[in-house]
């Protein structure tokens, strides 16, 4: 069975979430055998996301039954989930229950608050070893997903469970959405160990998030960079979590501060802090570092997971070997998934990848052969973890409003530069709504113009010049 569910401890608790539902391995185990037989083998699934049992049974027993999910948020943007259902038209919809009035289509099943739908497209040809999509800049609208192959989710749980030695007695708080590349990554290792799984809905600003971890006696937790701050905006260090062994991090980069932080805080209350980095693109997590190192090596993102290997290549794609040495962060391994599409028919295609992805990342090597990134080759951002692309952004913007406009930013925020002041307001409504992110990781500055150069490229060193009207 899918990750093993079926070689654990039939009487030990696998998942329980915050509205009341709970299985063992047994039980969960009968529930994935179950659903599996109702969709037809390799039918696309589209599951929108909850952090519930419902969500996680789904997913399972789909993959169990060979289909093949596309995880996506249940508070997608409506323009998002239409311009997918439309370019990849699946058989089937996975959906939270209350959601099924939203959907012309008749329910076929339902348990656990989620609802089966059959739609009306025809299942169509799909390449034998696909058997997982995720979107990864698609936040924006594109409809490119990333296509897993069998064997990429698998693998990439057994060798993050090895290298974060989760064990059956580990309890994580899983408050990531399991259509992020991360939450889902903290499922799979954990259910692949035998561990227990908590889902969350709660958010973490919520009291009832923090009587959740501390009635469950939470083991671990996993969070972006937003998280931590979060957390030290509401001093946890100051709470009294004695179950709580573990910090991780991933899904963009700390500052050095927090990451010192974070490490003082675990050695001076005998946890682990452990930082990390992923991709969609190689099953989530692709490296980490040593609890023992993160006092030592602030800022790095540690080395590659078991049967993993990163290495760095120059600007002409030769490889450098030399011990200490700076470029474009790569990696190859077991993990990494077959390559993108942008249409079904492109569901159709091989392998591309062939086991080794080019992150896009700059990144230094140091004698001990621990990488730190230093910077992106292209233009995108990670916002709360969640890859969204520049030039998506000014394009979007461009043709909602009919205004220039350029796009920069960091992991922090992205700054929006337009020349019109009557639309900035709006402007700032719109790409929250259209990222489905907070207002507050965009601002909008309006200038007399935006700089170009004679061949009518956007200068934009320039735009950091520029004062805010």
């Amino acid at each position: 069975m899918f990750l093993g569910l079926d070689k654990q401890d039939r009487n030990k608790l696998a998942v329980k979430d915050n509205e009341g539902n709970q299985l063992t391995y047994g039980e969960l185990s009968a529930e994935v055998a179950m659903i599996s037989k109702l969709l037809k083998p390799r039918s696309i699934v589209f599951i929108l996301c909850k952090n519930t049992v419902g969500a996680l049974v789904g997913y399972l027993g789909f993959i169990e039954g060979n289909a093949v999910p596309l995880v996506l948020c249940s508070g997608i943007e409506i323009g998002l989930l239409d311009s997918l259902l439309n370019e990849y038209t699946p058989a089937y919809l996975w959906i939270p229950s209350e959601m099924v009035v939203d959907f012309d289509y008749p329910v076929e099943f339902d348990k656990y608050g989620y609802s089966l739908l059959r739609t009306r497209n025809e299942i169509y040809p799909i390449n034998d070893q696909l058997q997982f999509l995720m979107t990864t800049s698609g936040s924006t609208g594109s409809p490119k997903l990333v296509r897993y192959k069998k064997g990429n989710l698998e693998a990439n749980a057994k060798n993050v469970a090895k290298a974060f030695g989760w064990t059956v007695d580990e309890r994580p708080i899983c408050d990531l959405g399991m259509q992020y590349t991360m939450g889902l990554n903290v499922i799979n290792t954990h259910l692949y160990v035998g561990a227990t799984i908590l889902l969350t809905t709660y958010n973490l600003m919520s009291s009832n998030f923090w009587d959740y971890i501390r009635d469950e006696k939470a083991t671990n937790f996993t969070g972006v960079p937003f998280s931590y701050d979060i957390f030290y905006r509401l001093h946890f260090e100051q709470m009294d979590l004695p179950y709580l062994t573990t910090l991780s991090e991933g899904g963009g980069k700390l500052t050095n501060a927090r990451f010192i932080q974070l490490a003082e805080y675990a050695q001076k209350n005998k946890k682990r802090f452990i930082a990390s980095f992923g991709t969609t693109e190689t099953s989530a997590r692709m490296a980490c570092l040593p609890a023992e190192l993160a006092l030592y090596k602030p800022g790095s993102i540690g080395r590659a997971i078991p049967e993993g290997e990163l290495f760095l290549i120059d600007e002409e794609g030769n490889e450098l070997i030399e011990i200490e040495a700076e470029g474009e962060m790569c990696y190859r391994g077991p993990n990494v998934t077959m390559g993108y599409a942008i249409n079904k028919e492109e569901l159709l295609n091989n392998d591309d990848f062939n086991g080794e992805y080019h992150t896009g990342d700059l990144a230094r090597r140091d004698a001990d052969g621990c990488y730190f990134v230093t910077g992106r080759k292209s233009r995108f951002l990670k916002l709360l973890s969640y890859r969204v692309s520049l030039d998506q952004c000014e394009r979007l913007v461009q043709e909602e409003f009919g205004i220039e406009c350029a796009c920069i930013g960091n992991d922090h925020r992205m700054d929006i530069f337009i020349t019109d002041e009557s639309k900035k307001k709006y402007v700032l409504e719109f790409i929250s709504k259209k990222t489905n992110l907070f207002k507050t990781l965009f601002k909008v500055f309006v200038i007399d113009y935006i700089p170009r150069n004679d061949s009518g490229k956007i200068r934009y060193k320039e735009l950091h010049k520029e004062p805010e009207r």
